[in-house]
C-alpha cells in the first residue's frame, strides 16, 4: 500500500496502489492533478453503504466537461442562455472502499477530448479558484468599512499585482460576501424579524412574508409585502 502525491511529474501510474484517507482527500488529490494539467473537476456519482447512508462506498471524480446537459427548456429568446460547457469529455478518477476503511484508486482515465487551460489561466479554473484565510480576512475588513464589493475586487488586485494573482474572480469574492452576510443575521436578528412579520400581519391582512431555509436551518431568502409594496406594483 502506497500513498502518492502531485510533485513535478504529474504522471499517474496505476501499478502503483493508489490510497487515500477520505473521500476529500482524493478530491484534493485529483483537483490538484487537474490544476496542474489545466482542467476543471467535479464530483459525479457515489454510492453510498446501506447501513450507514453517511459512509460512501464508491466515488467518481470526473473533468467538469464530462457529460452533457440535457436539452434547455427555456424560452429561445432568453437573453442569456445557459453555456454549453459539458461535451462528454472521458477523463475521470474513481475510488472505492476498502475493508480497512481507505479508498483505493481502481479506475482512472486521463485523456481528454477538448483543450487544456494553459498555465498562468488556472485562476480560471471552477474547481481551481478559492480565496486564502489572509484574502478572506481583508475582505470582510473592507466589507465592513462599506467598501462596494468592486472597489474591494480592485483593492485587492492591487495587492497581489493584478487580479489575476488572486486565485478568484469578482464572482466569487461577491458569492462569499453574500453567503457571509446571510450568515452573520444571528438567531435574536432573526427572531426580531420574524415577530415583527407576525404582529405586522395580525394587524394587517394585507400583509405577507416568506423565509426561505438552507439545510442547515439558515435564512437564505427573505419576502415581505404590505398593501403599499402592492399597490405600488400593481
Amino acid at each position: 500500500m502506497e500513498k502518492v502525491e502531485l510533485g513535478g511529474n504529474v504522471e499517474i501510474n496505476l501499478q502503483v496502489r493508489i490510497i487515500f484517507n477520505s473521500e476529500n482527500e482524493a478530491y484534493d488529490f485529483y483537483n490538484s492533478y487537474g490544476g496542474i494539467l489545466g482542467f476543471s473537476i467535479r464530483r459525479d456519482f457515489a454510492h453510498k453503504s446501506h447501513k450507514h447512508k453517511a459512509v460512501i462506498t464508491c466515488r467518481r471524480f470526473v473533468c467538469n466537461k464530462a457529460g452533457f446537459w440535457r436539452e434547455d427548456k427555456r424560452d429561445i429568446h432568453t437573453k442569456k442562455p445557459r453555456a454549453e460547457t459539458r461535451i462528454e469529455c472521458p477523463a475521470r478518477m474513481g475510488i472505492y472502499l476498502m475493508e480497512n476503511g481507505y479508498y483505493e484508486c481502481h479506475d482512472f482515465l486521463e485523456k481528454h477530448n477538448h483543450p487544456l487551460y494553459i498555465s498562468g489561466t488556472t485562476h480560471f479554473i471552477c474547481s481551481q479558484r478559492k480565496s486564502s484565510e489572509i484574502h478572506s480576512y481583508e475582505m470582510d475588513l473592507a466589507d465592513d468599512s462599506g467598501i462596494n464589493p468592486k472597489a474591494i475586487f480592485e483593492l485587492m488586485g492591487r495587492q497581489a499585482s493584478g487580479t489575476e494573482n488572486l486565485g478568484y474572480t469578482c464572482q466569487d469574492q461577491k458569492n462569499y460576501l453574500r453567503i457571509k452576510r446571510q450568515n452573520s443575521l444571528s438567531y435574536g436578528e432573526a427572531g426580531s424579524l420574524l415577530r415583527y412579520f407576525e404582529d405586522q400581519s395580525r394587524n394587517n391582512p394585507s400583509f405577507t412574508y416568506s423565509m426561505q431555509l438552507d439545510s442547515d436551518e439558515q435564512i437564505t431568502n427573505i419576502f415581505w409585502a404590505d398593501p403599499k409594496m402592492r399597490i405600488d406594483y400593481a
